[in-house]
């Protein structure tokens, strides 16, 4: 019995870029592209159509509607809907533009990246999950400011941190880092601790540590 596929929308309006990006996920068994579109408005009634489980936008669309009205408009009609936005700007500007607070279940990644299939991947299933999601290059650009919580974490945790943000779950982490899955719960706990998310369910806590990374990081690493 086959697999059920994740389906998915592209809205892109580059057609090079676009094709390149198609060939990408069709290349994948478990990703099954239901839509594409060039621009916003195309892309809601697109989404309306075809009930994708995500949603994979340019940041940069051409017509009246910009990708975030566009979201939005999906999100308020299919709440379970991933959006994965493509951009290429990794500027942390671009980042807080994203209203996450509104909804959680965003990916950010670098057109750079879109080549590294896996990473498209996890940004995707991310999303459905109701992650944030932010590239690693986006992260690489990012440094805790000085005095806040996230600068108040030890080494190890930050990585940590910058891997959940990724999208990593902890057995995943556990081999970034070369560390036993209980060891990873317990950098894992003592952060949320930190953060003051302790008792929060573990995937809401997840969404709120990269939130909380966004908002106490600057400049250029």
């Amino acid at each position: 019995m086959k697999n059920a596929t994740t389906k998915l929308l592209v809205v892109e309006d580059e057609p090079l870029f676009s094709e390149l990006l198609l060939h990408t996920l069709e290349s994948q068994e478990e990703l099954e592209v239901v839509g594409t579109a060039r621009d916003g408005e195309t892309g809601v009634q697109m989404a309306r159509q075809h009930k994708p489980d995500a949603v994979v936008m340019d940041i940069e669309l051409a017509g009246e509607m910009d990708v975030i009205e566009a979201a939005l408009v999906i999100k308020e009609e299919m709440p379970d809907v991933g959006i994965v936005i493509l951009s290429s700007h990794r500027d942390r500007r671009y980042l807080t533009s994203l209203p996450l607070e509104r909804s959680s279940v965003w990916a950010y990644l670098l057109k750079q990246s879109v080549p590294d299939i896996t990473s498209v991947v996890r940004a995707i299933q991310g999303s459905i999950m109701g992650m944030v999601v932010l590239n690693p290059a986006v992260m690489g650009n990012l440094r805790p400011r000085q005095g806040s919580a996230i600068a108040r974490l030890t080494p190890r945790q930050q990585q940590v941190l910058e891997l959940i943000a990724q999208g990593y779950n902890n057995n995943a982490i556990a081999g970034k880092l070369t560390l036993t899955p209980k060891s990873v719960e317990t950098y894992i706990h003592a952060i949320y601790q930190e953060l003051h998310l302790s008792n929060e369910p573990d995937t809401h806590a997840r969404v709120q540590a990269t939130l909380h990374f966004l908002e106490n990081s600057e400049g250029n690493r």
